[in-house]
C-alpha cells in the first residue's frame, strides 16, 4: 500500500512540477522567438542571389532536455496501449525550438542577416531503468550569412 502511495505521490509531483517547468520554458521560448523573428532560418541549401556576396560562418545551437517522471510513466502506458506519445512530442518540440534559438543567438552575435541550409540532429542520451527515454539532445546547425566587412562599414 505504501508503495502505491509513493508511486502516486511521485506521479502527481512529476506531473505538476513538469507542467510548470514546461510552461515556463515555453514562455521563454515565445519571448525569445519574438525578439529574433527578424533573423530568418531557412532549410534552403543555396542562398538567394541577394546574399551571394555575403560571408558565411557555421553556427550551431545545442540543448539537452530531460524527461520528467510523469512523461516516463505516460510514455510507458502508451507503449502498452499504443497511440501517439504527446508527452514526448512536447519534449522534442521544446528541444528543437530551443536549439534553433541558440543557433539564432549565435548568428545574431556575428551580425548575420540570415541562416541558410539549417539541419537538425536528434539523439537520445541515457535511459530510465533500461527502458524509455532519459534525455534528448537536439543540435541545430546552419550557415549564417553576414555582410562582408567592407559593405558593413558603408
Amino acid at each position: 500500500m505504501s508503495g502505491l502511495l509513493i508511486f502516486l505521490f511521485l506521479l502527481l509531483t512529476g506531473y505538476l512540477s513538469g507542467r510548470w517547468l514546461e510552461q515556463r520554458h515555453y514562455r521563454s521560448i515565445l519571448a525569445r522567438e519574438a525578439a529574433l523573428r527578424h533573423l530568418l532560418v531557412l532549410p534552403v541549401r543555396v542562398p538567394a542571389n541577394e546574399h551571394s556576396q555575403h560571408d558565411s560562418t557555421l553556427v550551431t545551437g545545442s540543448v539537452v532536455v530531460s524527461v520528467d517522471y510523469f512523461k516516463t510513466v505516460a510514455a510507458s502506458l502508451r507503449n502498452v496501449f499504443g497511440g501517439r506519445v504527446g508527452a514526448y512530442e512536447s519534449l522534442l518540440d521544446r528541444a528543437r525550438r530551443e536549439a534553433t534559438l541558440r543557433m539564432q543567438e549565435e548568428a545574431q552575435q556575428l551580425g548575420a542577416d540570415i541562416i541558410y541550409n539549417v539541419k537538425y540532429e536528434t539523439s537520445r542520451i541515457g535511459e530510465n531503468d533500461a527502458k524509455g527515454l532519459g534525455s534528448v539532445e537536439v543540435l541545430a546547425y546552419g550557415t549564417a550569412l553576414t555582410r562582408p566587412a567592407h559593405d558593413a562599414a558603408a
